[in-house]
């Protein structure tokens, strides 16, 4: 598949080989808008002047969304991408997945 700058193979894009379906994309989209929300309501309780823990409990709740939302992105990398790239003899990919799982410990 050609990356979207039509180039046949390019080192400068990064697209998927195979396209999310759009049932994915319709979820990954749902939990950035709830997570969009939450960070909404932390400005709302900075600017009401709400305690502190009620905030850090908040902030508490977004991290733990970003977490599972990373992961599910990581899984379908996994059964797609890496699994692709193997596929082609490409088996630098392990080492970069493995470092994508330590940026998001």
């Amino acid at each position: 598949m050609e990356c979207k700058c039509s180039k046949e193979k390019c080192n400068e894009c990064s697209y998927k080989k195979t396209p999310r379906s759009e049932e994915t994309v319709k979820l990954l989209k749902n939990r950035l808008n709830r997570i969009s929300g939450q960070i909404g309501g932390i400005i709302n309780m900075l600017e009401d002047g709400r305690y502190c823990g009620d905030i850090l409990t908040q902030v508490a709740a977004i991290e733990s969304a970003l977490e599972s939302f990373a992961y599910v992105v990581l899984k379908e990398h996994m059964e797609t991408c890496v699994v692709e790239k193997i596929k082609d003899g490409d088996t630098d990919v392990i080492s970069e997945t493995v470092e994508l799982m330590r940026k998001l410990k």
